[in-house]
């Protein structure tokens, strides 16, 4: 999941994985060299001691805790400074989450989901298993971690109570009049001043994707690991790039799936993605429209005008929801594209779609809840909190109203079939009212002396399109592998073409031959 600012367009969270195919090949394991720091005052971190136990504490939600139950998973945490340039100070704990290996052991194999924002224990409780199954259980250590202020790590970034969390989903800002701009951004501003006062300013300064690989590489070091196996996707896969840059020596192998290119700006990355939303509309709408009572009509060329006839109307009068609550417009855009990430769901969300244009908001309130992380009881995880807090201070924020205006026109532009009808509403977003500044800024990356790695790109991918990982390959000088599908990521998820190139890298370090391709077979 990737989007700038808390109205912008929905993001990318990595997909559940499903793995089919194994490999094998001998390499060495950690060695004492493993422990040494990178920079000076970091010793005491870097040769820290873990004690592992039990998960169950770890759940970040309750939905997660069966999850975490399993006694084949192991948890703990690692302590790392809360700021780089102050070792001494105060610190941080990263949870770490494991399923050890069970044959002849490489080392471990670090994961993260996306977001940012999302917990890498709850990615890697739910799919340990199915990893396992196709021989990366057998040669790695199955470690997902959740970065600074996510999940199970402590401090959490906290901005809203669950009653706020629902409060925010039902507002709709779509007067693009002074008046409505106004309101917009004093909304973006409260929800700064929430964060700053119930995380501090001190914590939302550290939170960025500069100081989570540093943390990585105290992670490495920590687990006994002389270099970095990793598969990152989404965003994960700008966590990859960043550790790759600080410490391309440490690099074991990089798999990089739905890629983020460090080279584009806040408005050039969120215009692609919306972009590559309303492909994925278009794509879906073709499908829709040669099946029986679509509600998009026959005819694909007026998929987005019908589309929006049935959804416009919600930003002044929102449908039940059947759980007491209304649908927005906000929430029915948030459900729909949370379907658009893959073509499996396209039926389901012609259904959806078939349900507001009757008056019921059920299924695409679903949606949104899952793309939400709002559970039954009404409790919210902190990712999207996080996420937006992590957002804030990985790149510069969109501070003069002609820029958040041109944002505004452009995304519009881009992904019609999200637009309001009403003209682009040029609010600046929260990170305008930040009370820290950037740590990181759109640039070309260095990576001077990184081995071969590896980036998967989907053709058809709405959230990370096709063309970034192309570019990040590129950047990197790297292998890329091209997947012909409409979703967002596709390695480890159970395609054979694609988990075998992705596995006997993993396992091996066989570099994909140029050009490789592969095509998502049908579930």
């Amino acid at each position: 999941m990737r989007r700038r600012g808390r109205a912008a367009g929905i993001g990318a969270l990595g997909a559940a994985v499903l793995v089919l195919v194994g490999a094998c090949s001998d390499a060495g394991t950690g060695t004492d060299e493993a422990q040494a720091p990178a920079e000076p005052g970091l010793e005491q971190f870097y040769g820290q001691e873990l004690t592992w136990g039990p998960c169950a504490d770890y759940a970040p939600t309750t939905e997660d805790q069966p999850a975490y139950a399993d006694p084949e998973l192991d948890c703990t945490r690692v302590t790392v400074p809360q700021d780089y340039a102050e070792p001494g100070g105060e610190t941080m704990q990263i949870a770490l989450l494991r399923k050890k290996a069970t044959g002849d052991r490489i080392g471990s194999l670090f994961t993260d989901p996306g977001g940012p924002g999302a917990s890498g224990t709850s990615f890697m409780a739910g799919q340990a298993s199915s990893w396992a199954a196709n021989g990366l259980g057998d040669r790695f250590d199955l470690i997902g971690f959740d970065p600074r202020g996510t999940g199970a790590s402590v401090p959490l970034i906290e901005c809203l109570t669950d009653q706020e969390n629902d409060e925010d989903r039902a507002k709709v800002f779509a007067d693009p009049s002074p008046e409505g701009v106004a309101a917009a951004e004093a909304h973006s501003r409260q929800f700064a001043e929430r964060c700053t006062e119930r995380t501090g300013a001190d914590v939302l300064a550290n939170v960025g994707t500069r100081d989570v690989a540093k943390d990585m590489d105290i992670l490495r070091a920590v687990v006994g690991d002389e270099q970095l196996t990793y598969a990152g996707f989404s965003y994960g896969t700008e966590l990859g790039t960043a550790y790759a840059e600080a410490f391309p020596q440490n690099v074991r192998a990089l798999l990089l799936d739905g890629a983020v290119d460090p080279t584009q700006t806040t408005i050039e990355s969120t215009v692609k993605q919306n972009a590559g939303f309303q492909l994925a509309f278009d794509n879906f709408a073709k499908d829709c429209t040669t099946r029986e009572n679509c509600p998009l009509g026959t005819d694909p060329a007026q998929a987005t005008a019908a589309f929006q006839a049935i959804m416009q109307p919600l930003i002044d009068e929102p449908v039940p929801a059947g759980d007491g609550r209304m649908l927005s417009f906000n929430d029915a855009q948030t459900g729909v594209s949370q379907a658009l990430y893959v073509s499996q769901l396209w039926p389901a969300l012609q259904q959806g779609i078939s349900q507001v244009a009757n008056g019921n908001g059920d299924f695409l309130m679903q949606l949104a809840d899952l793309y939400h992380r709002r559970d039954a009881q009404g409790e919210y995880s902190n990712m999207l909190q996080a996420f937006q807090a992590i957002t804030c201070v990985n790149q510069p924020a969109l501070t003069e109203p002609a820029e958040a205006l041109e944002l505004a026109t452009q995304a519009d532009e881009a992904a019609p079939f999200r637009s309001t009808g009403r003209g682009p509403v040029g609010a600046r977003d929260a990170c305008a009212f930040w009370p820290a500044p950037p740590t990181s800024e759109p640039h070309t990356p260095q990576v001077d002396g990184l081995p071969p790695v590896v980036v998967v790109s989907v053709t058809g991918d709405p959230a990370t399109p096709y063309q970034a990982g192309v570019d990040l390959a590129g950047q990197l000088g790297g292998s890329l592998i091209s997947v012909n599908g409409e979703q967002h990521t596709a390695s480890l998820q159970g395609d054979p073409c694609v988990d075998r190139l992705a596995i006997d890298y993993l396992v091996n370090l066989t570099v994909p031959e140029e050009g490789a391709e592969c095509t998502l077979m049908p579930s």
